[in-house]
């Protein structure tokens, strides 16, 4: 290998990695860029209430959720009673 074909590779490997490093950067700022967030957890919290196969809602789920917001709120109101 001669002294320009040795500095051709290393100019090509070094624009490939410049160029893998840059789509890593941009892979990077989507993920986290807020609205990217926001929409990952949407989808998320969407997942648990509702079946993805079907649509359907989830009602056991939403059922256990609303049975503990209903006993936080009942805790809170038997505190207040106490403490007045």
């Amino acid at each position: 290998m001669s002294k320009d074909d040795s500095l051709s590779a290393l100019e090509r490997e070094i624009e490939q990695t410049r160029e893998q490093l840059a789509t890593t950067i941009d892979q990077l700022i989507y993920r986290v860029h807020p609205k990217t967030i926001v929409s990952r957890e949407v989808s998320s919290i969407k997942g648990h209430f509702v079946d993805a196969q079907t649509g359907a809602p989830r009602t056991d789920n939403i059922l256990k959720v609303v049975g503990g917001v209903v006993g936080v709120v009942a805790l809170f109101v038997v505190i207040r009673k106490v403490v007045n």
